[in-house]
């Protein structure tokens, strides 16, 4: 520093590093020179040279008549220093102070020059080090790292976000709505990158918005709470939508706004008309009452909280209730009153858990009770789970405790729920054979890859979302450690215990089954394997061919009635499927005799106008083993002229001579769609229209396509009364309507309904997890290897078969039998199913039954139900019957024995004796086996009616019914009916089948009304099985006149409609058997032989025309409760009587004179008394018109 001698100016020589020279710096030295000298003007030169210094040479001047300041050289030294100083030099100072020297070393080196000069204009240095703290999380690509905070001097609610981002900066686009639905208003945004020395590229984004300042989020924890959801929707571990706002307007986490996010999800499945949006405006509006929600959750479900839980759910409630007075929207007043509801109607929830790595679950899982959510679409499951996440969304819905059905993939993402309650629906009616009731599930993938990626990464994406879905049903499941039931961790239940959840492979899911298992592993669930039947470790019921072959079952009944054996002569055929699939192409292999005339799938239509029925069967074996097969593998020289197969994308197809032929088209058609064409496919006048397919294709008149819900096939879909087939099988899932069913049937069509027809599959999957629960027991108690317990499964594979197809053939049997009497019956079905509806809330509606009109009307044309109506009472039948005897002790008494042992292969009888008494399910599977035996053996209406005559409960009907089984050896005659099925014409074996029911419902009720104490079935069958056995052998020699004429033309009818002669005496003559019960009680009252006591017994009846008076009574009407009750005391009545008589012709005669000897001489002692009976009982006989009250 040099000073002018007169003192006009300084000169100042400033040396510093070259590299550090720049503009900047010089104006920062000039600012600092003129404020120490005072000077008003300043020049400088400036001299950069290969010197490692860089010299600047300031003339200071200063105004005129001003002195020079004496300056300390040192202290300006210092100044000029400082305010030379580079920000890269206050971020090394900083850094040295905030991680010391060495740590401070490596970052100065790493972060030289790396801000770029908008950052250090924006930020101090200071501020940067609080960035590098948090970029030194950012390791790996799309790494992100997160501070909200508050700028110096900021007005109150500004607020600054910065995004820092490792290698990509982050989308705008994606970022703004994400901040935009978390409540906040951005006002700006600033860029930075920050490129590091190691290639790492870091940005920084800058955002400023503004929050509502009043709002209670905006509080002390503000910053954790928004970062926290900021990145949770950016990770896709949280949704981006407004209920995000909430963590601001309410003060609650991301993880509690997504508690309210899954109830309105699930409130928008349940068919509400207000949207996602709606909902989310409603709840954010009302931000306390949004908190209390929340608050009330957790007061149900935390499990680390030690209250009344009941007396504070209370006071919250009371505090959401009288806040909800001051709403003023109706509409949010309700929408917030459903939500409370549905939190109330909770049960359970996964909220609280946490994986083994101590995440919380990505999914959230509630358990709901149905029965308490006001105005969910009928019928009410049992129980249902709803689980939630932002990749996918599932439902699982059952109608039991015990409840299995499959979980399937839903394309339907905006009501997939309405979708399988129509499933599971169906889906109870199939399971009325199993043990357990109907259940169904399904799923749908939120977040597909794109298309580009191809259809392997939409496989594994939805592989991802089942697993999820199947975590989330798991979660909240009890399970079993012997007999115990433990309730799972960190989960607090508002129900019983719960501990069987049972699922199956369904649509899209055929694959996941071992999937399923290994999570049921992983979670260490007691079920193991059996969780999800059919894996790897499970029955292939392709392989099996079971769904198609239980389907055929019913194709084979509704044949015979026609007349028609299938495995000897053509028939024709269209069908629904292709033959790479499991139902369809099993089933087009059934039988050698098949004539295939066309058929579709979703890629294909198939036409054979005169198929040879020989090789086109050889074609499609062909095809079934060939994988991925489709309809355009057909090998086309096999096809008849003018026929080919035609892909569904074609503009149209043309329609040939043959083709119009074979489809009874007009002779003006000569081009179609392929729509129009398939139309035309389920229209055709074939023998049989075969859906082994997806989708909806026949409806009723009266419905429109929007009742049907499955839009994908609107264009295919024909009415019930366009069928021109004999005859329907539905190997797959709704593919009918059921009102089109029933106008299909009304129009002369033979059918049943999906759940009669495809119940082999799920019949199977039953057999094969209780075979499983057994078996497993066995491997546990090391009384079984794993090996040795896969080798017996599927050594025993075709037994499971032959007895899955055997309550195929009965439920068919039992749906004919009561086709035929649907006219007689039509009062008692209309009174069975008033009595379900008052006690079972049976909705008319939704199972499409008449209502009391149409009863009525039906009554009134001489017609009854239809078999599909009759399908589903049925499946009621069973279900309420199996309901109620799991209820009493029947499951447990000594005899109910045989019928546990009865469902489960004969291997497995003879060596797990011991075990079966101790199986998880064993009173379950009682309870179903001699339900589905009383309702197939008896009829529909059986138990209703017997319970209407004689007040019986379910237990007393069940022991007295099974021991008429017993007694009269019932089950040994109806399998000589099954052996004998394929040689005698349906119409006689339905005959005898009526006539073994008849004498089952008499005997059933002479057990109940004969015996006041609870039945000995044991007992009960060894004193009355072998008198019965010995009088079968005579009963025809013993019976006279009428009695005699009536059995022997009843045995001729039989015979004149097939049936072998000793088959069709033995069935004849139960009715007359039937009085051996009363023989056997009369003989022992006298001590009388059973042979003596029956010649008297059938003289008597002779001799009074008993006979004549049980047809008259029989003939009565029955069509309410009480003409019914009167009919059946009548009949009791008279044989009362008759016993009576006999008794006292025994007790007061000779036992020395013949039978008609001791009658004369009985009659002899009451002359007077016995011509009054007789005059009566001969105006009985000639009266032409009779009611109760005259025959009475």
């Amino acid at each position: 520093v040099r000073p002018d001698d007169y003192a006009r100016f300084v000169s100042v020589l400033v040396y510093l590093p070259r590299d550090r020279y720049s503009t900047s710096v010089r104006h920062a030295i000039e600012r600092e020179l003129i404020a120490s000298f005072l000077g008003e003007t300043i020049d400088y030169t400036a001299r950069v040279s290969e010197s490692v210094l860089a010299r600047l040479h300031f003339i200071v001047r200063v105004p005129k008549g001003q002195r020079l300041p004496d300056i300390d050289v040192e202290d300006l030294e210092l100044r000029v220093e400082h305010a030379t100083r580079s920000w890269d030099d206050d971020l090394v100072d900083h850094l040295v102070d905030a991680f010391g020297e060495q740590r401070a070393a490596h970052l100065a080196k790493l972060y030289d020059r790396a801000f770029p000069e908008s950052y250090k204009q924006d930020f101090d240095a200071r501020a940067a080090v609080v960035d590098l703290g948090h970029i030194d999380s950012l390791v790996a690509p799309g790494d992100l790292a997160l501070s909200l905070y508050e700028p110096f001097g900021a007005s109150a609610g500004q607020r600054r976000f910065k995004v820092l981002s490792a290698e990509q900066a982050i989308s705008l686009s994606v970022a703004l709505p994400i901040l935009a639905r978390l409540g906040a208003e951005v006002v700006d945004e600033r860029p930075y990158c920050v490129q590091r020395h190691d290639g790492m590229d870091i940005w920084i984004h800058d955002f400023g918005f503004s929050l509502p300042a009043d709002q209670p989020g905006v509080s002390a924890d503000l910053d954790a709470r928004f970062q926290d959801a900021f990145r949770a929707v950016w990770s896709g571990r949280a949704e981006s939508d407004g209920f995000n706002a909430l963590v601001l307007v309410a003060g609650i986490t991301w993880r509690e706004a997504a508690i309210l996010r899954t109830y309105a999800r699930y409130l928008r499945q349940t068919g509400t008309t207000y949207s996602q949006e709606y909902i989310e405006q409603a709840v954010s509006a009302q931000s306390t009452i949004a908190t209390d929600l929340v608050q009330l959750f957790h007061t149900r479900f935390d499990p680390s909280q030690h209250l009344d839980r009941v007396r504070a759910q209370e006071e919250i409630e009371q505090r959401i209730v009288t806040a909800l007075d001051l709403v003023p929207s109706l509409d949010f007043d309700r929408i917030i009153r459903t939500m409370l509801a549905l939190i109330k109607a909770t049960e359970r929830t996964n909220w609280y858990q946490r994986n083994v790595e101590g995440h919380h679950r990505e999914h959230l899982s509630i358990k709901l009770d149905p029965a308490r959510v006001v105005g969910l679409p009928l019928p009410l499951p049992h129980h249902e789970i709803w689980v939630c996440s932002p990749r996918v969304e599932g439902v699982h819905l059952r109608f039991g405790s015990v409840a299995r059905g499959g979980l399937r993939w839903s394309d339907r993402r905006e009501d997939f729920r309405t979708e399988i309650l129509g499933l599971v629906k169906a889906q109870t009616v199939k399971n009325a054979v199993i043990v357990p009731t109907g259940a169904k599930g399904g799923f749908v993938v939120k977040q597909p890859p794109p298309e580009s990626d191809g259809k392997q990464a939409m496989a594994r994406e939805a592989l991802a979302c089942y697993t999820s879905f199947v975590e989330g049903l798991l979660d909240i499941t009890d399970n079993r450690v012997g007999a115990e039931v433990v309730p799972p961790v960190d989960v607090v239940r508002h129900d019983e215990d719960d501990s069987y959840l049972v699922v199956a492979a369904d649509k899209g899911t055929a694959s996941f089954s071992d999937t399923a298992n290994a999570i049921a592993l992983r979670y260490g669930f007691w079920l193991g394997d059996a969780f999800a039947s059919g894996g790897s470790e499970g029955y292939d019921h392709k392989a099996m061919g079971i769904t198609a072959r239980g389907a055929w079952e019913s194709v084979k009944a509704h044949f015979r009635l026609r007349g028609v054996d299938t495995t000897q002569k053509d028939f024709t055929v269209v069908g629904i499927g292709d033959m790479s699939g499991d139902v369809f192409g099993n089933a087009m292999l059934l039988s050698p005799h098949i004539r295939l005339v066309a058929a579709f799938d979703h890629r294909h239509v198939f036409i054979d106008p005169t198929p040879d029925a020989e090789p086109s069967f050889v074609e499609r074996q062909r095809l079934f083993a060939l994988s991925g097969s489709s309809w355009a593998d057909y090998d086309a020289s096999l096809i008849s002229d003018g026929g080919g197969v035609f892909p569904r994308t074609a503009k149209s197809v043309t329609i040939t001579a043959p083709m119009r032929h074979a489809l009874g088209m007009a002779e003006s058609v000569t081009q179609m769609t392929p729509a129009e064409l398939i139309r035309a496919l389920l229209q055709a006048p074939v023998d049989l229209l075969f859906n082994g397919g997806i989708g909806t294709y026949v409806k009723a008149r009266t419905e429109s396509h929007l009742q049907v819900g499955d839009k994908a096939n609107d264009a295919l879909r024909i009415d019930g009364e366009q069928l021109r087939c004999a005859v329907v099988a539905e190997g797959g899932n709704l593919g009918m309507t059921q009102a089109g069913r029933i106008e299909a049937a009304r129009s002369g069509v033979l059918l049943n309904t999906d759940a009669i027809d495809n119940s082999a599959g799920v019949d199977t999957s039953d057999h094969e997890v209780n075979i499983k629960i057994l078996l497993d027991a066995a491997v546990r108690d090391s009384d079984l290897t794993a090996k040795q317990r896969h080798d017996l499964l599927h050594a025993v594979t075709d037994e499971v078969a032959t007895m899955v197809l055997r309550d195929n053939i009965r439920q068919n049997q039992l749906l004919q039998i009561s086709s035929a009497q649907a006219g007689l019956m039509i009062g008692v079905h209309r009174r069975l199913v008033a009595h379900w509806e008052e006690t079972l809330h049976l909705d008319r509606v939704v199972e499409g039954l008449p209502d009391d009109m149409g009863f009525a009307e039906l009554a009134a044309g001489g017609m009854g139900l239809t078999t599909p109506e009759l399908s589903v009472l049925s499946a009621h039948a069973k279900i309420s019957l199996t309901r109620e005897l799991l209820a009493t002790t029947v499951p447990d008494e000594a005899w109910s024995g045989d019928w546990l042992a009865a469902y489960f292969p004969e291997t497995m009888r003879q060596r797990f004796s011991d075990r079966l008494t101790r199986h998880a399910l064993h009173r379950e599977i009682v309870a179903m086996a001699v339900a589905n035996d009383m309702v197939n053996r008896g009829g529909i209406s059986f138990e209703f009616r017997a319970r209407e005559e004689t007040s019986a409960d379910a237990a007393a009907l069940a022991r007295a019914a099974v021991v008429a089984i017993g007694v009269f050896g019932l089950n040994e005659l109806w399998q000589q009916l099954a052996d004998s099925a394929d040689e005698v014409p349906m119409d006689a074996q339905l005959a005898m089948h009526l006539d073994i029911r008849r004498l089952l419902d008499r005997a059933t009720r002479w057990f109940l009304q004969n015996r006041s104490v609870q039945i000995d079935v044991t007992a009960e069958v060894q004193r009355f099985a072998p008198i019965v056995s010995e009088l079968a052998e005579v009963t025809a020699d013993l019976i006279k006149g009428g009695e005699y004429a009536r059995y022997r033309a009843r045995a001729d009818e039989l015979i004149a409609l097939g049936a072998p002669s000793p088959l069709a005496e033995r069935v004849a003559i139960l009715l007359d058997l039937f009085a051996a019960l009363d023989i056997a009680q009369v003989a022992e009252a006298t001590g009388t032989p059973v042979l003596t006591t029956a010649q008297v017994y059938f003289d008597v009846a002779d001799s009074y025309g008993i006979d004549e008076l049980l047809t008259r009574v029989t003939g009565l009407s029955r069509d309410d409760h009480w003409e019914a009750t009167a009919r059946f005391a009548l009949r009791s009545d008279v044989y009362t009587a008759l016993a009576g008589l006999t008794q006292r012709v025994l007790s007061s005669t000779d036992a020395s004179l013949l039978a008609h000897q001791r009658i004369e001489a009985w009659e002899a002692s009451a002359a007077e008394a016995i011509e009054r009976t007789r005059t009566a009982l001969a105006e009985v006989a000639a009266s032409a018109d009779h009611d109760d009250h005259e025959v009475s």
